[in-house]
């Protein structure tokens, strides 16, 4: 069967659709699985979905969308999974704005209830159904080269990892190096990895180049993390100066931010380290836990540093450098700069 959907979402963004797509009522229900769906509802709070384009747009009643089965824990968001089997018929949820579709177990108080679809199909391409991985960066040779990384993680989602990610993309790119973004952690969407060549990188990769619709409940994203970093020059080309990496979700979460600052290759790579903290409960806390596990910070960053009383509980109390990359973006790319460039891998 033949249809033509009205919106591409931003999971498949990969993957080569053409307008019109092929596809069959039997549904294999496996993470990054392309789905086409109807839209059952319309919402007024999280109505809408990314395109392929990067562009927003809202989701009427009967829409039909192709998205991608996956898994989201978002603290302030929905909770999915990938049910255990899907019919044809069947009422599943559109899970974030990118498109990732699943069973919602869990919702949030600020944004509702997951917007309602019916599962129409599964989408093939030569009577084989197609799946994000289908479309996943070739493995980088072993040993390719990884610039120096800067990591930006958080406490939690929306604690400013992206605006932080982004005004040292910025800043570094002013200052003559050439600087490649990551986003390693997360669920699919391309807002962020947008938002990071707007902000000057020269070339950014993040799971979804894996094929990955989301890095949640993964046991071990350590080498999902490595195969982008070292992607970045073998796969594209070109020599970068710097990396800046961003982790979705918090260091404390399902989305394997853990596992992957553990690693410890991974860890050799570090040449600083900017954590997004909310309040300084989360600044002590994160300190903390990244001390437990011998990993040095050099910055905190986001709401709790908005004003002088929570930059000078961190530089006085945390001994830890704090910045606020909104305020004052000059002073903190200046900061993780000297981290960067005047010392050597921790």
């Amino acid at each position: 069967m033949k249809i033509r959907p009205n919106k591409f979402t931003s999971v498949v963004s990969r993957i080569r659709l053409e307008p019109e797509v092929t596809y069959t009522r039997h549904i294999e229900s496996r993470s990054g699985q392309v789905l086409v769906v109807r839209a059952l509802e319309e919402k007024r709070v999280y109505d809408q979905v990314e395109l392929t384009s990067g562009r927003m747009a809202h989701v009427g009643v009967g829409d039909i969308l192709v998205g991608a089965l996956g898994r989201r824990d978002a603290l302030r968001g929905f909770v999915g999974r990938v049910p255990e089997s899907i019919k044809a018929g069947d009422t599943i949820h559109l899970l974030n704005i990118g498109g990732v579709l699943g069973e919602a177990v869990s919702e949030n108080r600020d944004v509702g209830h997951s917007l309602r679809v019916e599962a129409l199909g599964m989408v093939t391409i030569d009577g084989v159904g197609v799946n994000l991985a289908d479309s996943a960066l070739p493995p980088p040779p072993e040993g390719a080269r990884v610039p120096p990384l800067i990591v930006v993680s958080g406490t939690c989602m929306n604690s400013g990892k992206t605006v932080a990610a982004c005004e040292l993309i910025a800043g570094l790119s002013r200052h003559g190096y050439a600087v490649g973004g990551a986003k390693l952690t997360g669920v699919a969407a391309v807002r962020d990895p947008l938002n990071m060549v707007d902000h000057g990188a020269t070339k950014v990769l993040t799971f979804m180049d894996c094929g990955l619709p989301s890095t949640a409940g993964l046991v071990d994203v350590a080498p999902i993390a490595k195969r982008v970093l070292r992607s970045m020059e073998s796969q594209l080309g070109d020599e970068l100066d710097v990396i800046v990496a961003e982790m979705g979700d918090g260091i404390i979460g399902q989305y394997g931010v853990a596992t992957i600052l553990r690693d410890p290759e991974f860890r050799s790579w570090i040449t600083a380290h900017v954590m997004a903290a909310n309040d300084l409960v989360a600044a002590w806390g994160g300190a903390r836990w990244l001390a437990e596990n011998d990993l040095n910070l050099d910055v905190i960053v986001g709401p709790a540093t908005d004003n002088a009383v929570g930059i000078s509980y961190v530089r006085d109390e945390l001994r830890i450098g704090a910045a606020n990359a909104r305020t004052d973006p000059a002073a903190f790319v200046a900061m993780v700069e000297e981290a960067v460039f005047s010392k050597a891998p921790n």
